[in-house]
């Protein structure tokens, strides 16, 4: 089956203009990622404007959306050097490769895939810190895991080791992260100088931005996360 979808997903280049696969090739190496980067740029914006325990909270998780996404991949180095899976076109004969610069070093073993764990961990980090904004970096990163087997990089199974490896590395290790995070994010917020990174005093508005619809104070102190 995974074979088969790899065919089937991949012979849509084949049958593309090359303008479109060029296009395809381009979105899943470089655009979607830069997308994301932007996506977690705005909700910042928008979470300066919150109350302080609010913008607090915000922040952290904003900060840990990318600290995780480079956890995921730290640890995908020592799992793609376990797997040793090649990558299709290596296995497989009529598999359009449409990067010809990927296959050589740590890049020519192919489970699991890194722009997919990386772009899974950052949408969701960012469902954390912002539930509406972090559904579209879901869906970007389950777009970016089509590129990746549309350019013949990538089984779909080594798209689906990638999403799972990077929600649970931003799942599991947000307790701990989000404990530490928050004490020093507090502490930035209140510095003279360093509190405009996390709290825009002059734009507060007075509904958070999605964290919670409401201040923690007013909701026992729960946080997203725990939702």
């Amino acid at each position: 089956m995974d074979v088969s979808l790899l065919y089937e997903i991949n012979g849509l280049a084949r049958q593309a203009p090359s303008w479109l696969d060029r296009a395809v090739s381009v979105l899943g190496e470089y655009g979607i990622l830069s997308a994301l980067v932007l996506l977690v740029l705005w909700c910042w914006r928008g979470a300066r404007r919150q109350e302080e325990p609010a913008a607090v909270e915000s922040f952290a998780a904003l900060v840990w959306a990318p600290l995780a996404a480079g956890a995921a991949l730290l640890l995908n180095v020592p799992l793609r050097e376990f797997v040793a899976r090649p990558r299709p076109a290596a296995q497989h004969g009529g598999v359009e490769v449409l990067d010809a610069g990927a296959g050589t070093g740590h890049s020519a073993f192919s489970f699991v895939s890194d722009h997919t764990t990386l772009a899974m961990a950052l949408g969701v980090g960012l469902f954390i810190a912002h539930r509406k904004l972090g559904l579209i970096g879901i869906g970007l990163a389950l777009v970016e895991g089509f590129t990746r087997v549309y350019t013949g990089l990538h089984y779909p199974t080594d798209v689906i080791g990638g999403l799972a490896l990077g929600t649970a590395v931003v799942l599991l290790l947000a307790p701990l992260a989000m404990a530490l995070l928050t004490p020093v994010v507090r502490a930035v917020a209140r510095s003279p100088r360093l509190g405009v990174l996390v709290r825009d005093r002059g734009r507060v508005v007075a509904r958070p931005v999605d964290l919670a619809a409401t201040p923690p104070a007013a909701r026992g102190h729960e946080s997203d996360l725990a939702a």
